[in-house]
């Protein structure tokens, strides 16, 4: 495909994008849904599961990366990733979800659950928002997309308000890259390694602890 394609595209099950972390306190949570606060977000050696009714988001970009950290046992551990960027976005009905397993004093698997944004009028909102994305289904819609562009010319000189390759990330800046002005993605199933935002505001946040199964976002 050129990588010159221009105007409304939609494709299904297209692995981009979305949303943040969860969060791994309620005073953090809290203190995000009351102000824009900077946020960088992981749950080391675990990923985890996004699910979002509607994300809207602008200057998108997307590159391949590798996310680095420790595993459960503390080991070095390394994950190929799709980093996808937006200079702003917006997310409704977001709901994120981590399972602990095997704790000890007989809890055994215990679901972290949190959900913002439930409010179709008080969306989640982020600015400069990066998602290391191991794994998503969407319906998704993008205007004036570019396809095939080089990792390291993402962030346009003429445009202030574009976002390029994260900063100190593992990314080849010759590797293949893609960018769009808008990206609309539907019925978000995500899962993803870490998220860092230079804002995230959460509305309606409820936070909650589960044992056993059955309390992922999906």
């Amino acid at each position: 495909m050129s990588s010159q394609v221009r105007g409304g595209t939609r494709w299904k099950r297209f692995a981009l994008v979305m949303v943040p972390s969860v969060v791994a306190t309620a005073a953090v949570g809290v203190g995000l849904a009351q102000g824009a606060l900077a946020a960088s977000f992981s749950v080391s050696g675990q990923s985890f599961k996004v699910h979002a009714d509607r994300l809207v988001g602008h200057n998108f970009v997307q590159y391949g990366s590798i996310a680095t950290g420790k595993d459960l046992k503390g080991n070095d551990a390394a994950h190929a990733v799709a980093v996808s960027g937006f200079s702003d976005a917006t997310i409704t009905n977001m709901c994120q979800s981590v399972v602990t397993p095997n704790l000890p004093f007989g809890l055994g698997n215990v679901t972290l659950q949190l959900k913002a944004g439930t409010n179709p009028k008080k969306p989640v909102k982020a600015t400069n928002l990066y998602l290391d994305i191991a794994e998503l289904d969407a319906d998704a819609y993008f205007e004036k997309i570019d396809i095939g562009v080089a990792a390291g010319s993402l962030k346009d000189p003429n445009n202030p308000e574009s976002i390029g390759i994260q900063p100190k990330t593992q990314a080849n800046p010759n590797g293949f890259a893609q960018r769009a002005d808008t990206a609309v993605l539907k019925d978000v199933k995500q899962e993803a390694w870490a998220t860092t935002a230079g804002t995230f505001k959460l509305s309606n946040l409820s936070l909650r602890l589960y044992s056993g199964p059955g309390k992922e976002c999906y």
